[in-house]
């Protein structure tokens, strides 16, 4: 655990550090554990306590983590998951809506790192739960948030998955400490709860050192398309395809594997997959699928004065004094200046129609993919893509906190991790 916070924060940073806090037995030592390293460095804590709203007594429990954690020192603030609830996948629904709910708030926090608790018996509940044909994932030590928009520039640090659940207990109750029990965690219904009813209260640990794998050579040009050599691994492969279309749920399964075995095979084709435009040749393009238009991709973003919007989940955009109208480029290129049209040829085709175009009302269209970061000087518009910052975390690129607030903001063209 100390390891962790060893090898993944930054002793000298100002910005606070953000934890998921429920009240829970793991959060409560996770958050005291974060106090004790935080206080000697002079750097805040920030306990975030989401309520689903999805018990009787959500809001009550909120309130007794909200004392709690302000009694113990941190800086407490309480999130809500508002609104109707599906009927079908609750907890993939609530597991999105907490993720999101706690990203945002660390970054308008200025927090860049979000600890949260999970354990060595986290680990073995997920591998019982594979076993049954389950599809969910190992918790990371260290990993981009899995959530988009919301998640941009935020990582979670898992620092107790080297310790079970009773170990965790164990040494609470050592301190006089007593926690909330989530009933969730009991409802047969969900199957981590019986993952975790199955286990009959032992606490099998399955922790593993995680497996690296040496991130790809690859460019980035400011369509925000990728390059990538045929031999890419098929995990970095599905991050491509991910950041480059914006989208939140990489590609899995067969249809990626075929993918990335036609790209070792030497094949020269072109595909799309997953809101992603692919174009094998010598080398490997992969840009935004422009075809998403017609399944409601690169929907239209409007933005008020000084507001912040992210259009697409490729750009952030800023607009200044006026409001701004955002679209795709597609099939309204001839609006462009003959400046701009030709810096826009020296990109490449599959890429073009998928930029964004900025209307201001008065004055000429413009891109920033075209025109640059301050693509509305005028009017104090500013952009930045996304694609890069992402995709390098994708690949693990960033695996501390001192790399990740240098280089994920304001992040707009490639550049060494100096």
């Amino acid at each position: 655990m100390s390891r962790a916070f060893a090898r993944r924060l930054d002793a000298l940073a100002e910005a606070p550090l953000a934890v998921g806090f429920s009240g829970g037995g793991d959060s409560l030592f996770l958050l005291k554990t974060a106090l004790d390293w935080a206080r000697p460095r002079g750097r805040r804590v920030l306990a975030l306590v989401v309520d689903h709203q999805l018990q009787p007594d959500s809001a009550l429990w909120t309130v007794e983590a909200v004392q709690k954690a302000s009694a113990l020192g941190a800086e407490a603030r309480a999130l809500a998951w508002t609104g109707p609830k599906p009927v079908a996948g609750l907890p993939a629904a609530a597991r999105r809506a907490r993720h999101a709910l706690l990203a945002a708030a660390a970054r308008e926090a200025g927090a860049s790192v979000l600890l949260l608790g999970h354990t060595a018996s986290d680990l073995a509940e997920s591998a019982a739960m594979r076993a049954e044909g389950s599809t969910v994932p190992d918790p990371r030590e260290w990993a981009p948030s899995p959530v988009w928009p919301e998640g941009r520039d935020i990582f979670l640090l898992r620092p107790l998955l080297s310790l079970t659940r009773g170990e965790i207990r164990a040494a609470l109750t050592a301190e006089g400490e007593t926690w909330l029990e989530d009933p969730a965690n009991a409802d047969l219904r969900y199957a981590r709860a019986r993952a975790r009813a199955r286990a009959g209260g032992a606490d099998e640990s399955v922790a593993a050192p995680e497996v690296a794998r040496p991130p790809p050579v690859f460019s980035i040009d400011p369509a925000g398309a990728i390059r990538l050599p045929r031999d890419v691994a098929a995990a970095h492969l599905a991050a491509a395809l991910l950041c480059a279309a914006g989208t939140e749920r990489p590609p899995r399964g067969e249809r990626l594997e075929r993918l990335a075995q036609r790209l070792r095979d030497g094949e020269t084709f072109t595909a799309t997959l997953a809101g992603a435009r692919i174009e094998a040749d010598d080398a490997v393009l992969i840009c935004r699928d422009a075809g998403e238009t017609a399944r409601g991709g690169l929907a239209p973003l409007e933005l008020a004065p000084g507001e912040t919007g992210v259009w697409d989940g490729r750009w952030e955009i800023t607009a200044g004094a006026e409001p701004l109208a955002i679209s795709a480029l597609k099939g309204q290129a001839s609006r462009l200046s003959p400046e701009q049209r030709g810096r826009l040829v020296k990109l490449p085709a599959a890429a073009r129609p998928s930029l964004p175009l900025v209307l201001r009302h008065g004055a000429a269209p413009c891109s920033p993919a075209l025109d640059g970061p301050d693509f509305a000087a005028e009017g104090g518009g500013r952009a930045r893509l996304l694609v890069l910052g992402r995709f390098e975390a994708a690949v693990g690129l960033y695996d501390q906190e001192c790399v990740t607030g240098r280089r994920v903001r304001g992040a707009t063209a490639r550049e060494p991790l100096s």
